[in-house]
């Protein structure tokens, strides 16, 4: 009964949500959550505020590969587009539209039992332990530049840092004034894909938002790519164009040469500089980013048993070998690229979050979109089913990999919002 109750005050406030926004369409399903186990009943509904329409098209995606499409007479405000039993592991995505609006909304059906599509390699401890070896030996180089900030009793920092990378680590680097020694936690921001867009970009406000949570903290914004800090438009969009160009694809076919190898060595150097501070407490270690920036957030706490927490939003890299196996695989989609796939079998699950989680010990706050075509919900439950760690995990059914569906926003804003900056404002007031 109470969960009854929950769900329609759910509906409730969607609904009055729409309304004020003149939203056509929205999609409800008895698993608020849209997770599901083999021998539940899904029953999908179909809101219309469009009385005057006289048909809608339903348009069932199976596997985030597969598309069905059946027309339906409109029968009123409200009616059931979907009803079954589900009996077997896999996820399901629903698109509704009439001739002006449409809506969407997600589930995904048995989330222990997806396994990566790739198998893990056997060296790949000991290709990893030998990279961050041989990078350990190599003496820090570092070049910092302070940068004026308008918090008062905070310092922020345009940090390089030498690496075994072919660039170095770069980002901006913000900590409170005159903290004691061992007081403080370490935060590490990392970014979405891409190159020249802001998004992409180090920031001394990212640093400096981290840096004032809580008691304080010692805050990295790291960039992807060993970018300069601060350039002209122009620097970016020629990276972008020229040396930067379709940059996942770069050494797809030998993990020596592989651009993940080089992204990966720059944050695990980032981790061991900030390691060295001598105001962090030797205990708390929060790394934390979108898309790509959730995957690189996922793959430093598999590759570096120190990070304690990770919040991860619709992250990337994470089993890219689910193309293989009748599932659309994340983001950046390497086996779906030309390259050889036997060669690629061979170095890319070197990189995959699906591989690297094994060994997280890290308590894993991960937000997933249940209509995100970009970074699968069935790819990002493979690879967390890797890792015996904590595991949080946030489930929007009506989130793409950007927020489409914005009358959404202020649910999503007061639960799943909510609660990862709860987490993270009590992770760094401990």
């Amino acid at each position: 009964m109470i969960r009854t109750v929950q769900r329609l005050l759910v509906l409730l406030f969607v609904l009055t949500v729409f309304a004020a926004q003149s939203q056509q369409i929205i999609l409800f399903q008895n698993h608020e959550n849209g997770i599901y186990k083999s021998g539940d009943k899904v029953r999908i509904v179909a809101f219309l505020q469009d009385k005057s329409t006289d048909s809608i098209t339903v348009k069932i995606q199976t596997d985030f590969t597969k598309w069905s499409t059946k027309k339906h007479t409109y029968t009123g405000d409200s009616m059931v587009v979907f009803e079954k039993t589900l009996d077997k592991t896999g996820t399901l995505v629903f698109e509704v539209a009439s001739t002006n609006e449409s809506g969407s909304i997600g589930l995904i059906c048995n989330t222990d039992k997806f396994i990566p599509g790739t198998q893990r390699p056997k060296d790949f401890d000991l290709f990893w332990e030998n990279q961050i070896k041989n990078q350990r030996l190599l003496p820090f180089q570092l070049v910092q530049k302070f940068v004026s900030v308008p918090n008062n009793g905070y310092s922020c920092y345009d940090i390089e840092l030498n690496s075994t990378a072919s660039k170095p680590a770069r980002g901006y680097f913000a900590k409170p004034q005159n903290a004691k020694p061992r007081s403080l936690p370490i935060v590490i921001y990392f970014h979405a894909a891409g190159v020249k867009g802001d998004w992409c970009r180090s920031e001394p406000g990212n640093a400096l938002r981290y840096a004032t949570m809580g008691k304080g903290a010692l805050c990295f914004d790291l960039n992807a790519h060993g970018m300069l800090n601060g350039q002209p438009e122009s620097y970016y969009a020629d990276l972008e164009n020229y040396d930067l160009k379709n940059y996942p694809q770069i050494g797809a076919e030998n993990k020596d040469r592989s651009y993940f190898l080089g992204m990966y060595l720059r944050l695990l150097r980032t981790i061991d500089y900030m390691t060295k501070q001598p105001e962090w407490d030797g205990k708390r270690i929060l790394v934390l980013g979108e898309s790509q920036g959730g995957g690189q957030s996922l793959i430093a706490a598999g590759l570096d048993k120190r990070i304690s927490a990770v919040v991860a939003t619709v992250p990337a890299m994470c089993d890219w070998g689910g193309t293989l196996v009748g599932r659309k695989g994340s983001w950046p989609y390497l086996f779906s690229t030309a390259n050889n796939r036997e060669k690629m079998l061979a170095n890319v699950p070197y990189f995959d979050a699906a591989h690297a989680l094994k060994n997280c010990k890290a308590t894993l706050v991960v937000e997933v979109g249940l209509i995100d075509q970009t970074c699968p919900s069935s790819a990002i439950y493979a690879s967390l089913n890797q890792s015996k760690s904590k595991k949080i995990i946030f489930t929007a059914p009506y989130r793409a990999h950007h927020f489409t569906q914005t009358a959404y926003k202020p649910l999503y804003n007061k639960t799943i919002a909510k609660s990862k900056d709860d987490f993270i404002k009590a992770f760094l007031s401990k």
